[in-house]
């Protein structure tokens, strides 16, 4: 890519974790280099919650796979970075979190580690923790009771038959690295998901002046609505459900518009997901517009590899055209 064309990318900050983060990262790389994704630490579950457990670091799981994502590697390095061990003490354990654990042992903090590990895999843009303290995520439900650590989040809220009424971190508003909050003021687009709304997206809203940050910036803001709800998390949620969750647990109005996917889910598929306890989001149009934010419709789905994801290249591609179309739109609803 020239430099011409990385001058003229728009300054994209992607706010999340999970799966869907590091999906949609595989598709903005091929649209803009100036990419920064702020990536939550709160996990505590799996190979991740093992590494912190034994090693009192930060969970790389989320992380490691945005860097994956943005990586320009050979194949074999790709398959490297994804193998995971099968016997022994490392069962379950990821080639690519023992990488990151071992230069965050070289390192005097989890953030220089990160920076150390993206220069190793040469990616595109840059992949920034939320913070580097030690932070667990803890849900309150409906009917009084409180869970802490991610990794126990569905169990609980499914044991309860309870909704989620907010979660917060132990501690308390901790400081996001000063780096987050400089990308944020910085952006020309802010994009908020994909992913699991309160253990994905919410942990970063949560830490010290970020989702102030966000709601301070002129940038094209964007939230990417989930195609699926989550079992254990969001079971029954419509569109302005998620969104009204986002608001009212940060304190801020975040973001101006809402991606939502329009491509019709196959049948067999929808049986099967049916089955497990999700559905289709459903896209409550007025009351989303009550709520001060513009509802955006696109093919944005795909489910080649069996399961049903943000497709990559198609919502990368989306949310360019928007930024182009939409950037300098202030009046919604």
């Amino acid at each position: 890519m020239s430099r011409r064309r990385r001058e003229a990318d728009p300054r994209i900050v992607v706010i999340g974790g999970g799966t869907g983060l590091s999906t949609m990262l595989r598709g903005l790389k091929r649209q803009s280099e100036n990419i920064t994704a702020v990536v939550t630490v709160a996990d505590d579950g799996g190979g991740s919650g093992m590494l912190r457990a034994d090693l009192g670091m930060p969970p790389p799981g989320d992380v490691r796979n945005c860097i994956q994502a943005l990586a320009n590697t050979e194949p074999t390095m790709e398959k490297l970075l994804a193998y995971r061990f099968t016997e022994g003490s490392l069962g379950g354990q990821s080639f690519g979190n023992l990488f990151l654990a071992a230069l965050n042992g070289m390192s005097e903090t989890f953030d220089e580690a990160v920076r150390k590990m993206s220069e190793v895999l040469a990616i595109t843009g840059r992949v920034l923790p939320v913070t580097n303290e030690n932070v667990y995520l803890a849900a309150e439900f409906d009917d009084g009771s409180e869970v802490t650590g991610e990794s126990h989040i569905a169990d609980a809220k499914k044991a309860r038959d309870a909704r989620i009424r907010r979660v917060r971190l132990i501690p308390e508003r901790p400081a996001a690295l000063p780096q987050v909050l400089e990308a944020i003021e910085a952006a020309d687009m802010i994009v908020l998901g994909p992913g699991s709304l309160y253990t994905s997206i919410m942990p970063n809203l949560l830490t010290e002046g970020v989702a102030a940050a966000v709601a301070a910036s002129d940038a094209f803001k964007v939230y990417v609505l989930n195609v699926m709800t989550q079992d254990g998390e969001t079971e029954g949620y419509t569109a302005s459900d998620h969104i009204g969750a986002l608001f009212s647990n940060s304190g801020e109005r975040l973001f101006d518009w809402c991606l939502a996917n329009d491509r019709p889910i196959p049948e067999r598929l929808l049986e099967r997901y049916g089955a497990e306890g999700a559905e289709p989001v459903r896209v409550d149009e007025e009351a989303v517009s009550a709520l001060g934010v513009g509802l955006l419709r696109a093919p944005v789905a795909g489910w080649a590899s069996g399961y049903v994801r943000h497709e990559p290249e198609d919502l990368a591609r989306e949310l360019l055209r928007l930024y182009r179309e939409k950037s300098h739109t202030r009046v919604y609803g």
